[in-house]
């Protein structure tokens, strides 16, 4: 079982608001991200759970203001390999518990997965390997694939016999459709858009039963697009991928009522390549 540090100390609430807000959002590196303005959006976001991938740093490396910032109860899992990976769950509600891995051996280390409990909800961030094609990378990212499914649907049931709904959120690493990221002709054989990738996130939605709770409000496209590579004009252009995904059971996916990618005004703005995704959840017509 890989490493979990949580925060001891926080002001928070121990039952869900009837209002429930849900971000999510790949640092690209939280201590980076904090001189560039994570640390001021942190503290002005209205969301309730803050879920973030790459954090690349260990808990007992980060400052207070990020490992445990007032106002805030925080669970980290870093990954065995210092610098790499890392994601973690900030909640102004209370955790009822907290667990890291979802089974698989290989990944338990690896600092990609990272379960909480709230009163009724479980929220999970997710930070799914990148890969390239024809490298160990990409055999990886198909592993984890592969034993991310299963537990997947395994934890949708748990949830429905517990009377729980489940989020999963984060970096799936994966475009779904050609409306998901600009140059998808251009992308055809790149990883992240490769037929057999699509599909397994088609059986996430089909098989697992999870709602990728964007599309269900925003069905056309195209985006609105969550990263975009710092080559280029990528920003610039909006030649961008929407892979950081909100995916929820069908319960309280039916009782969102909005997603908003909060973009930068502009390219000197951003402190992450990936801009944070934030939904907003009718929590008490969910419970009703």
């Amino acid at each position: 079982m890989g490493r979990v540090w949580q925060s001891e100390a926080a002001c928070g609430s121990s039952s869900l608001p009837g209002v429930l807000t849900v971000s999510t959002v790949n640092v690209n590196g939280l201590r980076a991200a904090a001189k560039k303005g994570f640390v001021e959006w942190l503290a002005a976001t209205r969301a309730d759970v803050v879920a973030c991938q790459e954090v690349r740093a260990s808990p007992d490396s980060l400052p207070d203001q990020l490992a445990g910032p007032q106002g805030w109860y925080a669970a980290h899992a870093d990954c065995s390999v210092k610098g790499r990976n890392g994601v973690s769950v900030y909640s102004r509600l209370e955790l009822e518990a907290v667990r890291v891995g979802f089974g698989e051996p290989e990944f338990a280390d690896s600092g990609r997965y990272l379960e909480v409990d709230l009163p009724g909800l479980v929220v999970a961030s997710l930070y799914l390997p990148s890969g390239d094609v024809g490298t160990a990378r990409q055999d990886e990212k198909e592993r984890f694939m592969k034993a991310f499914l299963p537990y997947l649907a395994e934890l949708r049931g748990k949830a429905e016999s517990q009377g729980c709904e489940v989020l999963v959120v984060g970096d799936w690493n994966i475009a779904h459709a050609e409306i998901d990221l600009k140059n998808w002709k251009g992308n055809r054989k790149n990883s992240g858009f490769l037929p057999h990738e699509r599909e397994w996130l088609g059986r996430v939605f089909d098989e697992a039963g999870y709602v990728d709770v964007q599309r269900r409000l925003d069905p056309e496209g195209p985006g609105p697009y969550t990263w975009w590579s710092y080559r280029g004009k990528a920003f610039d252009n909006d030649s961008g991928w929407r892979i950081d995904l909100i995916c929820a059971t069908p319960g309280i996916a039916e009782k969102c009522t909005s997603v908003v990618v909060e973009r930068a005004e502009s390219y000197d703005k951003r402190w992450s390549d990936h801009a944070p995704v934030t939904a907003t959840f009718d929590w008490s017509a969910a419970c009703a």
